[in-house]
């Protein structure tokens, strides 16, 4: 019935791709296209007459730019907003004021790019048709039962105890609200920590100008891996959007490989291919973080990686955008804590200083 369908409205200033969207859109039992816009202003008007579950929206609009439509959206009329952008590193601004995910524009010459397109936007209306709004907060410096935790003493603690430890590896997997949610993490680590890991589901490119962003705002040196890269403390590698991550080890230390491969788990790059990698490389010196995302994509891995002997977090319900892939890992048993994303970063010194 039209009543269970995922009410959209599509947001854009080009007449062709407007109506292009509306046409495949419409194709799919589970969306209706209630409406068309063709800037941000029309939008606000028609959100008021329609009530769309879900707003298409591009970055670059004439009248008002999407970030600022965004934050103005969210502070009067709070809807999910699914990004459909170009390579624009405004599209982080956007996530980060409260949009649930992007997909990237498609070359409109081409037909395979553009069903591609069509068919990963169609799967993110409706991963964010069941996604919530989620606005992170300050840490809570709560401890995993009630106890106060020092976090500036404890980065501290870790700073001194790294300078002689380059064994220890922390690998975090994530998907939709995982942009977020990881920079939250990272942001609160000090700058000398292990060598971090990053799989987050990501187009190619835009892994690059995600983590040039995280360099910008963390302690630690951030970049987008690339194969054959040694892998030290104070340094977190984001694994490029269309290639597999996985950790290695020589007689030198640590180092990633970069490649390309068929998907698993349904992504390239996969968290269940880095966590497998983690897991049989690094063991017990391990930290495996799983965070938001849907699906079921890195709980295996982290399962191998706690049976290994390695340390497990998984972000809780309440903080997660999507509850999909840290539940499948919690259920399975392989998250050893389970906590809020304000609260990872302490429970991971905390772990580091034992």
């Amino acid at each position: 019935m039209i009543a269970d369908k995922i009410k959209v409205l599509i947001t854009d200033d080009s007449l062709l791709f407007r109506n292009v969207l509306k046409n495949e859109l419409s194709k799919d039992m589970n969306i209706e296209v209630v409406g068309m816009a063709v800037d941000p202003i029309d939008a606000m008007a028609k959100i008021k007459a329609l009530n769309p579950d879900i707003i298409t929206l591009d970055i670059e609009m004439p009248k008002m730019d999407g970030l600022t439509f965004i934050k103005k959206l969210m502070a009067e009329s709070p809807r999910k907003v699914v990004l459909v952008s170009s390579m624009n590193i405004s599209v982080f601004d956007a996530l980060q004021s409260g949009a649930v995910d992007f997909v990237k524009k498609p070359d409109m010459s081409s037909s395979n790019d553009l069903q591609s397109f069509i068919r990963e936007l169609k799967t993110k209306i409706k991963i964010a048709s069941i996604a919530k709004l989620v606005t992170y907060k300050s840490p809570k410096k709560e401890g995993l039962k009630g106890e106060t935790v020092k976090t500036d003493t404890s980065k501290i603690q870790l700073a001194n105890l790294i300078k002689s430890s380059t064994r220890k590896v922390i690998a975090i997997g994530a998907s939709t609200g995982g942009t977020e949610a990881t920079l939250k993490i990272l942001k609160e680590l000090p700058k000398d920590v292990p060598g971090i890991l990053v799989t987050q589901h990501m187009p190619p490119g835009f892994t690059k100008m995600y983590a040039d962003r995280l360099n910008k705002v963390c302690s630690m040196e951030v970049r987008e891996a690339a194969n054959g890269e040694r892998l030290q403390n104070g340094l977190a590698l984001i694994a490029p959007g269309d290639r597999h991550m996985r950790l290695m080890k020589d007689e030198k230390g640590y180092y990633v490989t970069c490649r390309e491969g068929e998907k698993v788990s349904g992504h390239c790059p996969s968290v269940d291919v880095l966590f497998n990698s983690v897991a049989e490389t690094a063991g017990k010196n391990a930290v495996g973080i799983i965070l938001t995302g849907m699906g079921r994509d890195g709980a295996q891995g982290l399962m191998n990686m706690k049976k290994a002997g390695a340390y497990t977090i998984g972000q809780d319900e309440k903080s997660s955008v999507v509850y999909g892939m840290p539940m499948v890992a919690y259920n399975i048993g392989a998250v050893a804590v389970q906590a809020s994303i304000e609260n990872i970063a302490d429970i991971l010194i905390r772990h580091l200083n034992r």
